[in-house]
């Protein structure tokens, strides 16, 4: 185990010094799938352990994106879907996230960091003391500029592109339908997304081996490169990270052209 442990290191080191050869990602997206599964894995009674699991990861998450200077996260936490879970599991993992978002807003590791967290997706279908946390931690780190993490809570693709369309329309008041639908640009409803004012993902990572978005940034993952890791989000490990890093280097990336 002690060996095992020694060649980890030893080819974490070297895939780290490898990556900082080449240009790194400048945002990074992950799914974080497979807290459940790992819970029941483990054998854990409580399957909220698996994601308490993963929300202790995130610290973890912040100092390898830190390390390698990448500048931009977005990280999955909770989907629209999620909301309709058992109330039992969900009152548990609001509970986890509460604290999580709290402690994130205290942690001097986030200011020494500059990591200015936002948090995107539908906040009203929150319970009123989430939403409470979320202003919390939006306003403990509204004044960092090095880095930004986004945490996707209460997060759907599709709605988030209804409802940027709708927006890009509001905005274009005096107009008939007919000259709406003629001026209507990409660029106006990319203005009313969540993620505005950051780059897109050249990166996403879904944990847990599943291989599909599930709705995951769908404008803008366009020309993103994407990674399938079989870990679930609780086992993921930095050498998981730096091989997901690798792989994108590893591509030559085209834009549609």
């Amino acid at each position: 185990m002690a060996f095992r442990k020694l060649l980890y290191y030893f080819y974490e080191k070297h895939l780290e010094r490898e990556i900082k050869k080449n240009p790194l990602p400048a945002h990074v997206g992950l799914i974080l799938d497979g807290n459940r599964r790992y819970a029941k894995e483990m054998g854990f009674e409580d399957i909220s352990m698996g994601h308490k699991i993963g929300a202790q990861k995130v610290d973890e998450l912040l100092r390898w994106c830190a390390e390698l200077d990448i500048k931009v996260i977005t990280i999955w936490v909770l989907s629209t879907d999620n909301i309709f879970r058992e109330s039992s599991e969900l009152s548990k993992l609001f509970s986890i996230i509460e604290n999580k978002l709290l402690d994130l807003s205290r942690d001097p590791a986030v200011k020494k960091n500059g990591y200015k967290i936002n948090i995107l997706g539908n906040t009203n279908i929150l319970p009123e003391k989430l939403k409470e946390v979320v202003r919390t931690v939006e306003e403990s780190t509204k004044d960092n500029r090095e880095r930004v993490l986004n945490i996707a809570l209460g997060y759907g693709g599709r709605e988030e592109i209804v409802e940027a369309v709708k927006k890009a329309i509001l905005s274009k008041e005096g107009l008939s339908a007919e000259e709406i639908a003629r001026s209507l640009k990409a660029e106006d409803i990319a203005r009313y997304l969540y993620t505005y004012g950051v780059p897109d993902p050249d990166l996403i990572i879904r944990t847990s081996g599943e291989i599909r978005l599930s709705g995951f940034l769908l404008w803008q993952s366009a020309y993103s490169e994407f990674y399938f890791c079989d870990a679930p989000w609780p086992a993921f490990r930095k050498i998981d990270f730096l091989r997901a890093i690798r792989s994108f280097q590893q591509r030559k990336r085209r834009f549609g052209r």
